[in-house]
This record gives structure tokens, C-alpha cells and sequence, in this order.
């Protein structure tokens, strides 16, 4: 089982940005904490993170038939990319969406996310345990 997790803006920059909001580990940190995880599971995972949303719509669909599930936090762009939303419906591979911090409790334009009708599952204001828990949900869910 592949599982790939896609990063969107200024999630390269967890621990300097925010750290009242997103914490104080690095994207380095979040990279080790699931890729142990997946570890333990017996599942590999890969990782991408761009700040930009044509290189995140490119790197769902060159999952297409390489991966089995796609964990995504599109940061920024959830509240905007009707793209993102198209791509993954797209290439129809399960998804769970992730936010580090509960966006349904930050300012009014966080409360819409475009690319959650296409995904399976979100996960939101766990923090980067949020990753692990949408490690376990696509499992379980794929296992099934």
C-alpha cells in the first residue's frame, strides 16, 4: 500500500510560522512522525509540498495508478482551488483532507474548502496528529 502525503503553501515553513497556531515542529518533524507511522503499518509513503497550486494539481495527477490514497492539506488553497477539487475527483484515488489547525473555528473565508466534497474524510485541529490519524483512516479504508 502507497499512501502519498501533498503539501500545500507555507507548510515548509511549520515551526517558524505561527507556532501559537501551527506548533513548533518543523515540516521535517511531520515528515518523520508519519513516515514512522507508516512504518509500523507496513505502508509506504511519499511526500510532496509546493507553494504552488499548478505543481499540487500536477502532483495528484501523476498519483494516478501509483498511489492508493493521498493524504492532502492544501493549506491556502483549500479555501480557494476549485482545481485541486477537480484534479482529485479526477483521478478518483481516496483522499482525506488535513488542516493542523480547525479552519470552521478561524476567520469566515477558512470555513469554505472546495476540495472537501471530493475527499473521503477530514481532519482538522488535531495538529500534525492529524496526519496519522488520516494515515489510519485511508488504511482501514483501503483494507476494507
Amino acid at each position: 500500500m502507497h499512501i502519498c502525503v501533498i503539501n500545500g503553501p507555507n507548510l515548509n515553513l511549520l515551526g517558524l510560522r505561527e507556532p501559537e497556531k501551527y506548533g513548533r515542529q518543523s515540516y521535517a518533524d511531520l515528515v518523520e512522525l508519519v513516515t514512522q507511522e507508516a512504518e509500523r503499518c507496513g505502508v509506504t509513503v511519499s511526500f510532496f509540498q509546493s507553494n504552488h497550486e499548478g505543481a499540487l494539481v500536477d502532483a495528484i495527477q501523476d498519483a494516478y495508478q501509483k498511489v492508493d490514497g493521498i493524504i492532502i492539506n492544501p493549506a491556502a488553497y483549500t479555501h480557494t482551488s476549485v482545481a485541486l477539487l477537480d484534479a482529485v475527483q479526477a483521478v478518483r484515488i481516496p483522499t482525506v483532507e488535513v488542516h493542523i489547525t480547525d479552519p470552521d473555528i478561524r476567520e469566515d473565508f477558512r470555513h469554505i474548502s472546495y476540495i472537501r466534497q471530493a475527499c473521503m474524510d477530514t481532519i482538522k485541529g488535531m495538529g500534525l496528529q492529524g496526519y496519522v490519524e488520516a494515515l489510519h483512516r485511508l488504511i482501514t479504508h483501503l483494507q476494507s
